[in-house]
């Protein structure tokens, strides 16, 4: 049984689409550089309070302060040069069915619409900074230089969208901000005629849901959708929007996101993923569709590395796609199968979602972790279920040599290091040696050790790669959680739900109902929209409705990301059968066809999950925390 090729492994690279040119570049890799050291300050200076607090017993006040200071800077100059390479998160369902000339006129007034939200984040921003007197609690700096990112960040966004870049000029760039003005003013002073306060809820929901729809990045059609719904009311309010944007990433807790991404991309580079494929084979390769087996062994295996779904689709479709596909099984039920085992990323710590859903449920990440573990254990039997049968009928697998003990504990002593690291993450914030932030740090350390001294395939420059893809990576996703912030203001403003959980109080009263309701509105949402923009708009409305109706929104935490995760693999969205399908050379219809039974399955365990709350809270109540 061949070992795995590691070539394919490495980092793919820093944020799709071209790059500006001549001074334009420039700019942008500066802007990168800067980002990139930030979020490396942020990781030096959360693994320092780990230090001072278990090895010298004593810790510092600082610490977490700054390193959400640099965190935030960090996010918002690398949502700027993100803004340049079109490699912000959108939805592009429409500019993919559209011909090519209205794709083209979309995607303009698109660019229109995120400069319209940058101008916005300029002017009111930089308004906002000028009224701060405040200075923060530990490092008593002015609060001035905390909140001025928000602003720095959308004056860079408006340079890199007017900047000349392949295929776009100076034409089309000055074109870009002069339309996102136009629309900045007409919703600025005519927004009072035309809709006025009364209807700003329905506004904020519909522009912002809109703009989504038809492809704006996700970000952005958050933070227009915020300012739509203000721009009726006293022009002090708009402040508000920049002021709740950077306030939201000063949150130690959300420096978990980019602390366990690098984490991950390091491992990856360090040639961690090649061995856990290798272990899966030696211990399942032999069976009944043991490949499909191996598959969804090594998924569960990266899951408690990663936390990112996509990732692990496209590094697993590209290692073992072609292999099974060699091997005889169908390449688009390979490539189903790989998107299905994908969804283990979301549902074994450190889960990227459970993280996003705690902080924006004010819960705790670590109940989280264990709550998903029975889960996430379920989903991979119930795979592993549909694949043996599945196997049966058609005759894939069971052409493989069994391994030897010998092979098999080799293959384990190899990826035991990475093995140790959910076992580290989920004990370690068990049993209170660090936060949920703090055991990403630490897994980057560990991960950095593991790479460069025990596997040895860590070089400078695919390091240096991986950490670039990895800003960018929390780039994207931090930016959206932090235009969610002004958006979920505006529906607490509104009282938005107060008046649908009065709308549905019969439903209240019927917990059973509720959740079958939700169950099924998640599903329909997760056809058309991606887990973080569903989770940043629907969980400060739907989490006071599961506690009034007396559920732990600790299990309703596992329920929403169920859903979600299998709206990725469903049409017309479905990013991660999209992904696997493009990487390993499968038909896409196909694919979507071969999918339905992992569908099945995964709905199966989401019905169980939801109706039996003891698989999720009988976890949290003997392991804690």
């Amino acid at each position: 049984m061949g070992a795995v090729a590691e070539a394919d492994v490495a980092p793919a690279g820093v944020a799709s689409g071209s790059h500006p040119q001549g001074f334009g570049l420039l700019v942008d890799r500066l802007v990168e550089t800067v980002s990139v050291l930030l979020m490396l300050t942020a990781v030096a200076v959360a693994s320092l309070q780990v230090v001072l607090r278990y090895i010298f017993n004593s810790g510092l006040p600082w610490p977490e302060e700054l390193a959400a200071w640099v965190f935030a800077w960090a996010v918002f100059l690398a949502m700027a040069v993100a803004t340049g390479r079109d490699a912000h998160i959108s939805i592009d369902v429409v500019t993919r069915a559209l011909p090519e000339r209205p794709r083209d006129l979309l995607l303009l007034f698109n660019r229109a619409v995120v400069a319209a939200a940058s101008i916005m984040l300029v002017v009111h921003g930089w308004d906002y900074v000028n009224r701060v007197i405040s200075a923060s609690p530990a490092l008593q700096w002015s609060m001035k230089y905390f909140f001025a990112a928000a602003p720095v960040g959308g004056a860079l966004n408006l340079f890199f969208l007017a900047w000349p870049k392949a295929g776009r000029g100076w034409l089309q760039g000055l074109g870009v901000l002069a339309g996102g003005l136009l629309i900045y003013l007409a919703i600025r002073y005519g927004a009072t005629s035309v809709y006025g306060e009364s209807g700003s809820a329905i506004v904020l929901v519909g522009v912002g849901i809109f703009a989504i729809v038809i492809g704006v990045p996700v970000a952005f059609a958050l933070a227009f959708g915020a300012f739509a719904a203000f721009a009726a009311f006293n022009p002090i309010l708009l402040v508000t929007i920049s002021q709740n944007m950077a306030a939201s990433l000063n949150s130690f807790t959300l420096l978990a996101i980019p602390f366990f991404i690098l984490a991950a991309a390091v491992m990856n580079a360090g040639g961690i993923t090649p061995r856990l494929v290798d272990l899966a084979m030696q211990l399942v390769g032999h069976m009944r569709g043991g490949l499909g087996q191996a598959n969804i062994i090594t998924n569960t295996m990266l899951a408690g590395i990663s936390g990112s779904s996509t990732a692990d689709a496209s590094t697993i479709a590209k290692l073992l796609v072609p292999e099974m596909a060699q091997r005889g099984y169908s390449r688009p039920f390979a490539a189903a199968l790989t998107a299905a085992s994908a969804t283990l990323a979301n549902l074994i710590p450190p889960s990227l979602g459970l993280i996003i859903y705690a902080a924006l449920a004010s819960v705790s990440v670590g109940a989280l972790f264990v709550a998903t573990l029975v889960p996430g254990l379920m989903v991979a039997g119930s795979l592993m279920v549909v694949v043996y049968v599945l196997s049966r009928r058609r005759g894939y697998g069971g052409d493989m040599p069994k391994a030897s003990l010998q092979q098999r504990l080799s293959s384990l002593g190899l990826a035991i290091p990475a093995l140790a690291l959910p076992v580290l993450i989920v004990g370690g914030v068990r049993f209170g040696v660090f936060t949920a932030t703090e055991a990403g740090a630490v897994a980057f350390m560990y991960a950095l050790l593991c790479g460069a001294l025990l596997y040895r395939k860590l070089t400078v420059s695919n390091l240096i790669a991986a950490i670039r893809e990895s800003v960018f990576d929390t780039a994207v996703i931090a930016v959206i959680i932090a235009a969610a912030a002004p958006f979920a203001w505006v529906l607490a403003f509104e009282q938005v739900p107060q008046k649908i959980a009065q709308s549905l109080s019969d439903l209240v009263s019927s917990p059973f109902l509720l959740m079958l309701v939700i169950n099924l509105f998640l599903l329909v949402v997760g056809l058309f929209m991606e887990m973080i923009a569903s989770l940043v708009i629907l969980v400060p409305i739907l989490v006071p409705l599961v506690i009034a109706a007396g559920m732990d929104p600790i299990q309703f935490g596992i329920i929403i990301i169920m859903n979600l995760v299998i709206g990725a693999l469903t049409p017309p969205l479905g990013v991660l059968v999209f992904t696997t399908a493009r990487v390993g050379g499968a038909n896409q219809t196909e694919t979507f066809k071969a999918i339905l039974p992992f569908i099945v399955a995964l709905v199966a365990v989401l019905f169980v999950v939801t109706y039996v709350p003891a698989v999720t809270m009988l976890p949290v109540l003997w392991l804690g925390p």
